[in-house]
């Protein structure tokens, strides 16, 4: 099951994927889709970089954003990262983070942030980050809105060899 970068066709059924995991907002959705098309339409990309994992069929069943952190030598930003809900719990998350590290290897990089929000929707993405071997680095009570924390966490990767 192959990773490649992102492109314009996968969009729609990225679409179709953000809006069925019913954890983003609509704004959210359109906020990552706009992503997409800035990162498709551009010849390179210097703020961030989206792949898609796609099936032995052809379908797209999921995707990261990474980018560097401004100033820093060494630290990204996994923006977003969304999975078929269909197909939870089969490997395309913990592939898409793998891969996910190679590319910040390939790139200098040893440590990757990943921010989240606190309410229960978000449970199982921090268990899955916790299961890929990120760990809880900082917590902003009431960010998004009260009760609703942001949940930064990270993992330090080995250095590129």
């Amino acid at each position: 099951m192959p990773i490649r970068p992102l492109s314009g066709e996968d969009i729609p059924a990225l679409r179709r994927l953000l809006d069925a995991t019913r954890v983003f907002s609509s704004e959210e959705v359109d906020v990552a889709i706009g992503m997409m098309e800035e990162v498709v339409g551009a010849e390179e990309h210097e703020d961030y970089a989206m792949f898609s994992f796609v099936d032995d069929a052809g379908t797209v069943r999921g995707y990261y954003c990474i980018g560097p952190v401004s100033f820093s030598r060494t630290t990204f930003d996994l923006y977003w990262i969304a999975t078929d809900p269909e197909l939870h719990g089969k490997g395309i998350g913990r592939s898409l983070i793998e891969h996910c590290e190679r590319y910040v290897r390939s790139n200098s990089g040893i440590k990757i942030v990943a921010e989240t929000s606190s309410r229960p929707a978000y449970d199982g993405t921090r268990r899955f980050y916790e299961r890929c071997g990120f760990v809880e680095e900082a917590r902003i009570r009431d960010y998004y809105r009260t009760g609703d924390d942001l949940v930064v966490y990270t993992k330090t990767i080995e250095e590129a060899r």
